[in-house]
């Protein structure tokens, strides 16, 4: 965590503020690690000079597997997962992040020896929570648990945590191949036989596995994660929703938000539900999903996204959220998706925001060749990047 701050004050002026609705040319007072002060005008005496850089609220990234990718940076390879979480807390910082909800797989397969995913996600979380309580980390880390219907050991791996977790978000994850994410059985073949370098039979062989794992335990499994959310005191959300009919189950077990809906029908579902819709960066900057699912700017076009998250490519959020704020001609409402909505979706109402009385979590950026690059971020008033 970023060292203590108490009675230190810093000025950031000659900035273009990025408020809840508005752009404003100005400066802010930082004291005791939150926002003190907010003012228009000349830059005043012992402010640091952001030479009119753009000063948003620090991003909020609420679904991102990139520990994953540090603790296994090629098939087979295991790095030690200290010095991974470390490099991981690092990266986001670099990218603009200051609060994130590490998301962790829980459920695994352990009896399939040709595709198996093994037990790590208590392990993992105590890594993280040790890592925190000894300030080894630069930003906010809190946990997201993927809760895999389709597997094995999901009950037993959710009760191994409770309310002391700093568990934020539970999701329901459903990836039986056939339908959601993977409608097109052929882009979840490309994806599985690529990863375990498979071939074809051993493929087959697993789809007809999976199909008998979700119709033994899918809907136990189900019942399950959405208990623990509630025991958790997390938001729950859905993954994947494709239909109406998906939105509205989801509905039914009280969740708040959807990641990546795969369909214009599904999104408009959720935004009728008073569900938060959210989209993947990269699919923004590709231009389209990986996955041939909708496209997260026609959902903009539409004023049916309210977040974004990085997924699998953490420097993704600020980028999709600028190219955003340019093609709603609104900067302040395309940053909200990565500040202000996932604060409030996630009940984080100390920060999100550059308004007075908020935690001091801020970031500094400029366009270069209209990409943003960051110049600096403070998490509770201290400078961390």
């Amino acid at each position: 965590m970023p060292k203590d701050t108490s009675h230190a004050e810093t000025i950031l002026g000659n900035a273009r503020m990025v408020l809840a609705d508005e752009v404003v040319t100005g400066h802010l007072v930082i004291r005791d690690g939150h926002i003190a002060e907010i003012g228009t005008g000349a830059l005043p005496a012992g402010a640091e000079d952001c030479e009119g850089d753009f000063l948003c609220a620090g991003l909020i990234e609420l679904h991102t597997d990139n520990i994953e990718r540090h603790i296994t940076p090629r098939p087979k390879v295991a790095w030690p997962h200290h010095a991974a979480i470390v490099a991981h807390d690092a990266e986001l910082a670099g990218c603009g992040i200051s609060t994130v909800f590490d998301a962790i797989r829980v459920g695994s397969i352990v009896s399939n020896a040709g595709v198996g995913y093994r037990r790590y996600a208590r392990s993992m979380a105590d890594e993280i929570l040790a890592m925190r309580a000894a300030g080894a980390l630069k930003i906010s880390h809190h946990l997201h648990l993927r809760a895999e219907t389709c597997s094995e050991t999901l009950l037993e791996e959710l009760a191994e945590f409770g309310a002391q977790d700093r568990v934020g978000i539970v999701s329901l994850m459903d990836h039986t191949p056939g339908q959601r994410q993977f409608t097109d059985i052929s882009k979840f073949e490309t994806y599985v036989r690529s990863k375990h370098g498979i071939g074809k039979e051993a493929f087959d062989d697993y789809v007809v596995f999976l199909a008998g794992l979700y119709e033994r335990f899918g809907a136990r499994h189900e019942a399950g994660a959405v208990s623990a959310a509630r025991r958790f005191g997390a938001v729950l959300a859905s993954h994947d929703d494709s239909t109406a009919d998906q939105v509205a189950v989801s509905h039914g077990h009280g969740a708040r938000l959807a990641e990546f809906p795969t369909t214009i029908e599904a999104a408009a579902a959720c935004r009728e539900a008073g569900i938060a819709v959210i989209m993947g960066a990269p699919n923004v900057v590709r231009g389209g999903s990986h996955s041939g699912n909708v496209s997260a700017m026609d959902l903009a076009e539409r004023d049916l996204l309210d977040i974004l998250s990085s997924d699998y490519v953490p420097g993704a959020l600020l980028l999709a959220a600028v190219q955003l704020g340019e093609a709603w001609d609104d900067m302040a409402r395309g940053l909200g998706t990565v500040t202000r909505a996932p604060a409030r979706a996630t009940g984080l109402d100390d920060r999100g925001e550059i308004a007075e009385g908020l935690r001091a979590d801020l970031l500094r950026f400029r366009l270069v060749s209209n990409v943003p690059v960051t110049r600096g971020l403070w998490v509770q008033g201290a400078r961390v990047a």
